[in-house]
């Protein structure tokens, strides 16, 4: 058990699970949660089809302490994000004034404040707005989970105004290592280290050398700076130890 807060992340929209757009967002999150001492522990895509998302809201909800969702908050027919949050916690969802005001100080009152743009003011009972600097369209928090635009330039600058909306767990450090040897040379001591120093998270990521042939870049994190230090010198020791072994194939 632990008492480090938890997160997942949903893409909400059939143009990613097509290919016709590429998920960005999650990164950031990932980025954000990191620096904030919060395990990100799992990411998921999802259709825009309500069903689905309300169950996957509530599944996920209930397993973490935030979930974040990207994507159907905008503006036209398959933008359905936001009542299908409202639905998996049972929360009337309408025009909220406060939201309708923020819109009419970028439209106005006049014919550009068209109702596909009053959608955009559907807001959960309860919920608290998320500020949105780009476009003006507010995301919102709904008990635990947090609703933002699915456009990444949109959503990167939501995610800024949602770090004061959350809580920190201890920073997890991290060490780089480069190996000039390929995984299947570090496999069995690699995994020698790994098993001597359980509070660290050992993983070995390969790369293409620029003269030929495979390395590894060695990734160990922690948030204890001592375990992490302990290995990283294990690590170093395991390296030196291999020298002289051949650097091809894999």
């Amino acid at each position: 058990m632990t008492d480090t807060p938890t997160a997942a992340m949903l893409v909400i929209g059939d143009e990613v699970l097509s290919g016709r757009t590429k998920d960005a967002n999650t990164q950031v999150v990932a980025k954000m949660l990191g620096e904030a001492g919060i395990d990100l522990c799992e990411g998921r895509a999802i259709r825009d089809e309500a069903d689905e998302i309300i169950e996957t809201v509530k599944a996920l909800s209930a397993r973490y302490t935030y979930v974040f969702t990207s994507g159907g908050i905008g503006p036209t027919h398959d933008d359905i994000t936001a009542e299908a949050v409202a639905a998996a916690f049972d929360t009337p969802i309408g025009i909220r004034d406060d939201a309708r005001a923020i819109l009419v100080e970028r439209y106005g009152e006049g014919a550009d404040l068209t109702d596909a743009r009053l959608r955009m003011a559907r807001i959960p009972d309860g919920a608290t707005l998320i500020d949105n600097p780009v476009s003006g369209a507010p995301g919102f928090r709904l008990n635990n989970v947090f609703v933002m635009a699915g456009v990444p330039q949109v959503f990167a600058a939501m995610i800024e105004n949602v770090r004061d909306m959350i809580g920190t767990g201890p920073k997890m450090h991290d060490v780089s290592i480069p190996c000039p040897y390929p995984e299947g040379v570090l496999g069995g001591p690699l995994t020698a280290v790994a098993e001597a120093h359980p509070g660290v998270s050992v993983g070995s990521y390969p790369r293409l050398k620029p003269g030929g042939g495979w390395g590894v870049t060695i990734v160990a994190r922690s948030r204890d700076t001592e375990a992490l230090a302990a290995a990283e010198a294990a690590i170093h020791a395991m390296i030196a130890g291999l020298e002289g072994l051949t650097t091809e194939g894999e």
